[in-house]
């Protein structure tokens, strides 16, 4: 109970919540969309899948200020594609934000006479180049974590085991591929954050992807999409430690 208060008392944890409901709602509405009898509840889901995207914008306000902040940060790394990864990433994410923000003072009517769609798709573009440079941190820190574990005398008896174990996958698979997927299983064992982060980003970038119209889906595998990188960013937040860092 403590650990779910401690949960929700966080901008981050509420906004994780209001995610997971959205892409529910789109994901069970799509699911229900031939189905006459439930229309009524399509039409509830749509209200409520509205009502979290909109409360998501209210709490997302500001959050440009933190993302440039992390950008001032990452400059300061001393590994040069860590740095230009996270900085790159950190600038398109203040961006988006930006975006996000003049999308909500339009739907509120504050500034009732911009271009909602133009606004819109530069919001998908600043996320989706933000999720490439997130992506890329990402395969990089599994790339050194690879080439760590090929100099560690200990894994490579682990790894000549593993195929004198498996000789009849060693000759179906070519031997050189079983053991990089060996390796890489290894890797991503070893380092969950990186794991979760990866898997996460891989999922949240299907979203920009069909908004841009670069590879069209369905709205269904959007919300299952979102979904599934939703709940993963909540056990981000609920154990620290699996939050890949820088």
């Amino acid at each position: 109970m403590e650990s779910f208060v401690k949960f929700t008392n966080q901008s981050q944890g509420r906004d994780r919540i209001f995610r997971t409901t959205q892409y529910a709602c789109a994901l069970v509405k799509y699911l229900l969309r031939n189905n006459s009898a439930r229309k009524e509840l399509v039409v509830k889901l749509q209200s409520l899948e509205s009502n979290m995207s909109s409360g998501r914008k209210l709490l997302r306000l500001g959050n440009t200020v933190n993302s440039i902040d992390a950008a001032k940060r990452t400059l300061q790394l001393s590994d040069p594609v860590l740095r230009l990864c996270l900085t790159v990433a950190n600038i398109n994410r203040a961006l988006y934000f930006i975006c996000d923000n003049v999308l909500w003072a339009r739907n509120v009517g504050l500034v009732p006479g911009i271009d909602k769609e133009r606004w819109s798709l530069n919001a998908s573009c600043c996320y989706f180049l933000s999720l490439v440079m997130s992506l890329t941190r990402d395969v990089y820190v599994i790339t050194q974590t690879m080439v760590q574990r090929t100099r560690d005398r200990q894994f490579q008896e682990k790894m000549d085991q593993h195929l004198n174990d498996n000789p009849d996958v060693a000759t179906v698979i070519v031997p050189q591929l079983d053991a990089f997927l060996f390796l890489l299983f290894e890797s991503l064992k070893s380092n969950p954050s990186v794991t979760l982060d990866t898997l996460k980003n891989i999922c949240d970038i299907f979203i920009p992807l069909d908004r841009l119209g670069v590879y069209r889906s369905n709205p269904g595998v959007v919300g299952f999409c979102g979904l599934i990188s939703s709940l993963l960013g909540i056990v981000s937040v609920l154990h620290p430690s699996l939050k890949i860092q820088p």
